[in-house]
């Protein structure tokens, strides 16, 4: 069973950039499709990116392409989001999902 834990999350100003980092564990990275989402409270689960097995195809949600990068390192185990000039209406806990599993989440504030 694949177990995720996302880190990175913090508090910015708007128009600064953040990089979250999940690291995933119990299942061969490789074979995984990942995806990015974020939640605020009150609110359902909203898709923000995803990263094909090899890394070679992604996907965004229409608000967050150009801004938003999300990559893999298939050696260290891990999917990175950079997310660059953020909005204060991004202030969301950002969850890292994959084979039907999420992670605990990293809060991101993004306030002046």
């Amino acid at each position: 069973q694949v177990q995720l834990v996302e880190s990175g999350g913090g508090l910015v100003q708007p128009g600064e950039s953040l990089r979250l980092s999940c690291a995933a564990s119990g299942h061969t990275f490789s074979d995984l499709a990942l995806n990015w989402y974020r939640q605020a409270p009150g609110t359902g689960r909203e898709f923000v990116a995803a990263i094909g097995r090899r890394g070679d195809s992604t996907l965004y949600a229409e608000s967050v392409k150009g801004r938003f990068t999300i990559s893999r390192e298939n050696a260290k185990n891990t999917v990175y989001l950079q997310m660059d000039d953020l909005k204060t209406n991004e202030t969301d806990i950002y969850y890292c999902g994959a084979a039907s599993t999420w992670g605990r989440g990293t809060r991101v504030t993004v306030s002046s």
